[in-house]
């Protein structure tokens, strides 16, 4: 490749510090807190919740830890498919790209679908395809326009966000103590509603079954992996990124758990609306139901914000290692990968057209496929951490010249191996989600499958040559 194509398919580091902060906050809160938390109070109970919770940012921290070292030491954009390729294989490294980038586009259906349903509860008699429509417009011009247009749009974005759930959890303990009156007590709740019906009211085998759901809702911490080349200064600001999300996060989502299980029973949690909704309104706050659909509203663009930047980096990386045609890792004057991010646009579309018209076919495969995806990528991470630590180690370097080290070495990376596998195969248990394995392996099977025949292919046309 000549200097002139490199020139253009070459990514800009326009992204700071802070903005780094909030695309991984970004990516991680979004419907799973705001509305789904609920559901999984309702099965596990709240200690179970929170252990489960607990868990799972152990998980996600393990293998943050690993991304660190290897998007230190070699800052790419689409960093894991790139490592999964160098340290892993290059079959695996094209499957965890394809993975990952289904993952995203199959959310951007599905969260343009939940933004047009927001809108409809303040415009009821608007068809909800108009509003989907108008957010796909603006998600995909804060995504064209540049990558730092898109790191500010996300920044204020998460912001919201962060300063609601902020809210929540202070007028929330305020009113566990007592400083705040809410309806149905005459007393300060205190947190009696944690462990009245037992510590595992539907038993401990619940805290494995929502395992999953709660790593679906930690899915989106490892974008920092994906935005490492277009970051400034990535020996800095990625460690710093990676320590203050975890925590952070633990803050954000156990602080919500505690308090929505102190001041809602469990049994009635987020059946039918969010906890969220349910704490303000049963506290007074006026318009509680209206701020909240906004809060909800911004969770959910940005979290589409955050998947086309996935989605496209990830296509735009393939192209940038010669697993499709470089063509397609073509960027613009502004450092866009234009047709990078159109193909991944109309995939959003696509995943978003065959949940209405094949709801119950194709789209369920692409919802169960994506959903244990991130699962696997994690494994692909903390695999090509093991395999990069002794390569490294082998060809003659010291550890002491890594600027960013994963602690405990090899304990931390087969732990996020080990647990992370767990969470796969413990689907088997919950019916509910059982169909997703068997989806699952075909799929990885096919993606083998393509890699190897394609590169079959290229061997037997040079040979004819």
């Amino acid at each position: 490749m000549g200097n002139e194509n490199k020139e253009h398919v070459s990514l800009k580091r326009n992204m700071e510090s802070r903005h780094l902060l909030m695309i991984s906050l970004g990516g991680v809160i979004g419907t799973g807190l705001f509305l789904s938390s609920g559901y999984t109070i309702h099965e596990a109970g709240p200690i179970g919740t929170i252990l489960a919770y607990a868990i799972g940012a152990i998980v996600v921290y393990l293998v943050m830890l690993c991304l660190g070292e290897l998007s230190v030491a070699m800052p790419e954009t689409g960093s894991f498919h790139v490592y999964a390729d160098k340290y892993i294989g290059p079959g695996t490294g094209f499957t965890v790209a394809i993975l990952y980038w289904l993952t995203w586009t199959v959310a951007l259906g599905s969260e343009f679908t939940a933004a047009g349903l927001i809108m409809q509860q303040w415009f009821p008699h608007s068809p909800t395809w108009a509003w989907s429509a108008l957010f796909m417009i603006v998600i995909f011009v804060s995504n064209a326009l540049s990558v730092k247009f898109f790191a500010e749009t996300e920044f204020w974005f998460s912001s919201i966000k962060v300063i609601a759930i902020v809210l929540f959890i202070v007028v929330g303990f305020l009113a566990i103590f007592g400083a705040i009156h809410i309806k149905g007590y005459s007393h300060a709740p205190m947190f009696t509603n944690l462990y009245k019906d037992g510590i595992f009211p539907n038993g401990f085998k619940a805290v494995f079954t929502t395992m999953l759901t709660v790593n679906f809702a930690f899915s989106g911490t490892e974008l920092i992996g994906v935005t490492a080349g277009e970051t400034k200064d990535p020996a800095k600001n990625i460690p710093r990124a990676i320590h203050t999300t975890l925590l952070r996060l633990v803050i954000f989502f156990i602080g919500s758990i505690v308090v929505m299980s102190s001041l809602i029973p469990w049994q009635k949690a987020g059946v039918d609306q969010s906890p969220f909704v349910l704490v303000f309104k049963s506290i007074g706050l006026p318009f509680a139901g209206d701020l909240m659909n906004f809060v909800v509203l911004t969770a959910i663009l940005s979290a589409a914000n955050s998947g086309l930047y996935a989605s496209t980096r990830m296509l735009w990386s393939l192209a940038h290692e010669g697993m499709i045609p470089l063509k397609y890792a073509k960027t613009n004057r502004r450092g866009v990968p234009m047709i990078a991010l159109c193909l991944s646009m109309l995939g959003g579309i696509l995943a978003l057209v065959s949940s209405v018209v094949a709801a119950s076919t194709v789209y369920l495969v692409l919802v169960s496929i994506s959903g244990l995806a991130v699962v696997i990528v994690w494994m692909a991470i903390a695999l090509s951490e093991i395999n990069f630590r002794r390569q490294f180690v082998k060809s003659g370097h010291k550890v002491s010249e890594l600027k960013f080290k994963t602690p405990w070495y090899p304990v931390v990376p087969w732990a996020a191996f080990i647990m992370s596998f767990l969470s796969c195969v413990l689907i088997i248990f919950d019916p509910n989600q059982r169909t997703a394995l068997f989806y699952m392996i075909p799929f990885l099977l096919l993606c083998y499958g393509v890699y190897y025949g394609k590169e079959y292919l290229k061997r037997r046309q040079q040979v004819q040559e």
